[in-house]
């Protein structure tokens, strides 16, 4: 059960500075502008048939998980679908506004989720995981190779033998010619974004300034964030891999489990601890 997860992590590793998250502990208002937002601008995301597309790698490795941590998980949508579908779910996120929206998406279907906050590449969880996932970019935000190491060793270290970890990556492909140096912008009801994308090829990575115009009360709201993400060839993630001690690994393109091609935008990574 979930609460004997969340009783053997404190237990095994009596973390003061990791936070667990209630729904009552802070409100919407006080949430940062992209957290609050942030499901509005991935609305054309069809979490639900991600969600099918992991259970179909579980049945390819004939893997029947029960407890699985969801690393770098937003606003937990993929985490509370798979919760909802009968497994035990920890969702972990460096964000605390966040991992909040997710905590009140969970409350709000009645799951019960443990969500922690933590750095991705500092990783402390129940040990014995049988599976890891790590979706929807979260990988691309590291965008050093040796703490892209570091962190997969970590997963490693959390898996149950023969456990699988899943994870993606925005290639480079699509982060050197489809993002690279253009701007996009989107008009919603209570929000609009401009969202400007610069390559650096010398540093493999992309800039993003993201311009959001938020309606409170009868005026809209400027608000501006900044992220980047590291390009990964596909031998550097294997590489990095082989690294940390995956042996037994394979790459698809996302959704399918055809081998990716040159320009496929989004790659999927099966790895299983052996």
């Amino acid at each position: 059960m979930i609460s004997t997860l969340l009783h053997a992590y404190f237990n095994i590793f009596k973390m003061d500075d990791t936070k667990t998250f209630r729904k009552e502990d802070k409100n919407m208002e006080s949430y940062s502008a992209f957290a609050s937002v942030y499901d509005v601008l991935m609305q054309d995301v069809d979490y639900f048939a991600w969600a099918s597309y992991i259970e179909k790698i579980f049945e390819r490795y004939e893997w029947k998980p029960q407890n699985i941590a969801d690393i770098a998980c937003g606003t937990g949508s993929i985490t509370n679908i798979l919760a909802q579908r009968g497994y035990n779910l920890i969702g972990v996120d460096i964000s605390e506004d966040m991992l909040f929206v997710a905590r009140e998406k969970a409350e709000d279907m009645n799951l019960d989720v443990i969500y922690l906050q933590q750095d991705m590449k500092e990783l402390i969880l129940p040990t014995e995981l049988d599976a890891i996932l790590c979706v929807c970019d979260g990988v691309n935000y590291i965008t050093r190779e040796d703490e892209l190491i570091l962190f997969f060793q970590s997963v490693y270290r959390h898996l149950k033998q023969k456990g699988l970890f899943i994870f993606d990556i925005s290639s480079w492909y699509k982060l050197s010619t489809i993002l690279a140096n253009n701007t996009y912008a989107e008009n919603y009801e209570d929000v609009s974004y401009i969202w400007e994308n610069y390559f650096d090829a010398e540093r493999c990575i992309c800039d993003f300034d993201l311009t959001l115009f938020i309606k409170e009360g009868d005026r809209y709201k400027k608000y501006q964030e900044s992220h980047s993400q590291r390009a990964y060839h596909e031998s550097e993630i294997l590489n990095c891999l082989h690294a940390a001690n995956f042996t037994k690994k394979e790459s698809f393109e996302a959704f399918t489990f055809q081998a990716p091609s040159y320009d496929s935008e989004r790659i999927c990574f099966v790895c299983q601890k052996t």
